[in-house]
């Protein structure tokens, strides 16, 4: 395992069978199947995920939208690789797979796009790097934009970073479920942040 971020609170050995990734960083299904429910209703041209993994949620991100392109990028070369052979198997023709640090790839995709439709980030989950992605996103937004931002109670620096989102000006409406939290941009709306138990 190449890890970029913060590590995992369960195990911090390099090396780990895919079986053990699978049973501690996949998102339940109702969670993943809530994802894409959101990507389908949002209807996005392009979508970014920030944290392949075994590309699972990523696939369920290209079902919902099979017309959107899908830029994935993780971090770890051979955690990329059993995802890259899930797509293969998945037959997800829509779906772009970038390896390497978020840090030095995001930056590029994001200036690539016309616009950020719907951007979903499971990676790292340090304070700093989080507030990046955040910020980098900010001048690619626009009213129907969505974004996402996983394990947002993991840490202290998440927490933190979680109310400095909420917080921002350009934010109008944040919707907390405990593992995820979501952001919206909608002008003409009061600024209203919710939670809700899922």
């Amino acid at each position: 395992m190449t890890d970029l971020g913060a590590g995992s609170h369960l195990n911090k050995n390099r090396t780990k069978k895919v079986s053990q990734i699978a049973k501690n960083a996949l998102k339940n299904p109702a969670l993943a199947q809530l994802i894409y429910r959101l990507a389908k209703d949002n209807n996005p041209k392009a979508i970014i995920e920030l944290g392949t993994c075994l590309g699972i949620t990523t696939a369920y991100l290209s079902k919902a939208c099979p017309e959107a392109d899908v830029i994935t990028i993780e971090g770890c070369p051979e955690t990329a690789k059993v995802a890259h052979n899930n797509f293969k198997e998945l037959d997800l023709e829509n779906v772009e797979l970038q390896v390497g640090n978020f840090d030095v790839l995001l930056p590029d995709v994001i200036a690539k796009a016309e616009k950020l439709d719907f951007v979903y980030i499971d990676g790292n989950h340090r304070k700093e790097a989080t507030l990046n992605y955040f910020n980098w996103c900010l001048p690619k937004i626009h009213e129907n934009s969505l974004l996402i931002f996983d394990d947002i109670y993991w840490s202290k620096g998440m927490k933190e970073a979680w109310q400095e989102i909420k917080n921002h000006p350009e934010v109008v409406v944040t919707i907390d479920l405990f593992w995820i939290g979501l952001v919206y941009f909608r002008k003409g709306q009061a600024k209203e942040h919710f939670k809700i138990k899922f």
